[in-house]
């Protein structure tokens, strides 16, 4: 075997230019897969993180019955609207909840002194910033005084602070929102932004509040979270056993966990990492067929070397191993510098843009690797049973 790898390698260096083009395809090929299944891998890592960054164990609930997997879509049968009560009753009976909050999302204008910002405005409980990992940095978070006060106090995010008050002190000043007048009691701490919302350009006012600011009566949605990870889908049951209780024992909400969620991203981002390592092998194919066809044109050259080395006793299995080897080593090189190639690419990527979400993983540089080798041995098994099945008399007749 060595004595056929020492021929192969002699007679790739004898042609140096058309073995790097030749491999030019595979590097391509190698590069493309390494880059773009590890954009896909880097994608699933930075939902995965995202979603595990707003909190952990959390449970959303929503009035009526929904399709569960998935985002979720508009509720398959109408029941009662969700209530401050169904949280106050979720905190005293909940005993596998760490904590509950009500959500009552809406829009409006936050305005200061002639100064304006269109913004989402979120009416929580107490327990909101635990559940969803915000803190406050400056004063405090809404207290649930101010949901049973029903109390026009507001928490801003960094940017609307920015928007509205510069480098002017926020605290304890009144702002208007929508028609309503409150008072900033705290702020945020800087977030970000999270699956293209940014986290900062939010308001948070009093659950209570916020239904007397929008005209509702319920609210929309109830976020809780399980005490532990091991207890989430008795604490799902929970909640729903609760909350059908308050309903005349219709079981017509729907509750989903932060690992639907995680499910829902993960089924995505590994159907687009298979969609891209198809269309990066589409550049290893056309790679092999390279190597195929100069490897049909080395043995058409080498002819006469055929017909000599089976005269002096070479058998069909050795012309069959030094080509099929010939074109393995231009393959495996090719892979080799590709793979290199795209580690530094990735490291320059995280080096210079660390915000692009690209992962490289020992099991992608595994599949690249494998591949070219693949690649090297379909592409060089025609060929070199061509050469091994040439006549030797025939071959040394050849010009």
């Amino acid at each position: 075997m060595i004595e056929y790898l020492r021929s192969a390698f002699a007679a790739l260096v004898a042609n140096k230019v058309r073995a790097s083009l030749t491999m030019l395809g595979v590097i391509i090929g190698v590069l493309a897969v390494t880059l773009l299944v590890s954009v896909g891998d880097g994608a699933r890592k930075y939902l995965d993180d995202t979603i595990g960054g707003i909190g952990t164990n959390l449970l959303i609930v929503t009035a009526g019955k929904r399709e569960t997997k998935g985002m979720g879509g508009p509720p398959l049968s109408s029941t009662k609207p969700l209530t401050i009560d169904d949280v106050r009753a979720l905190e005293r009976q909940g005993t596998l909840l760490r904590a509950v909050s009500p959500v009552v999302q809406g829009g409006g204008s936050v305005r200061y002194q002639g100064r304006t910002r269109d913004v989402s405005v979120i009416g929580v409980g107490p327990s909101f910033a635990d559940l969803r990992n915000m803190h406050v940095a400056i004063g405090e978070f809404v207290r649930q005084e101010d949901l049973d006060g029903r109390r026009r106090v507001v928490v801003l995010g960094r940017t609307v602070v920015r928007e509205l008050f510069g480098e002017e002190p926020a605290l304890g000043k009144p702002v208007r929102i929508a028609e309503g007048r409150f008072r900033v009691v705290g702020i945020m701490e800087a977030k970000g932004t999270s699956l293209g919302f940014d986290l900062d350009d939010l308001v948070f006012i009093p659950a209570t509040a916020a239904q007397d600011l929008f005209g509702k009566d319920d609210i929309g949605s109830i976020i809780t979270a399980a005490r532990a990870k091991e207890d989430v889908g008795q604490a799902m049951a929970q909640v729903e056993e609760i909350l059908a209780r308050r309903r005349n024992g219709e079981h017509v909400i729907t509750i989903q966990s932060q690992d639907d969620l995680l499910q829902t991203f993960n089924t995505i981002t590994s159907a687009m990492t298979w969609v891209l390592l198809c269309i990066a092998s589409i550049s290893l194919l056309v790679g092999g067929i390279g190597i195929m066809n100069i490897m049909l044109v080395s043995v058409r050259e080498r002819t006469r070397e055929i017909g000599v080395r089976r005269a002096m006793g070479a058998t069909r299995a050795d012309i069959l191993w030094q080509f099929l080897l010939e074109s393995v080593l231009i393959s495996v090189c090719g892979g080799g510098v590709g793979l290199g190639l795209g580690v530094a690419i990735i490291m320059t990527v995280h080096r210079f843009a660390p915000a692009i979400p690209v992962q490289f993983s020992p099991w992608i540089a595994a599949v690249a690797f494998g591949s070219a080798c693949v690649v090297g041995i379909l592409s060089g098994v025609f060929p070199a049973r061509s050469g091994a099945q040439l006549d030797p008399v025939e071959a040394l007749r050849y010009e």
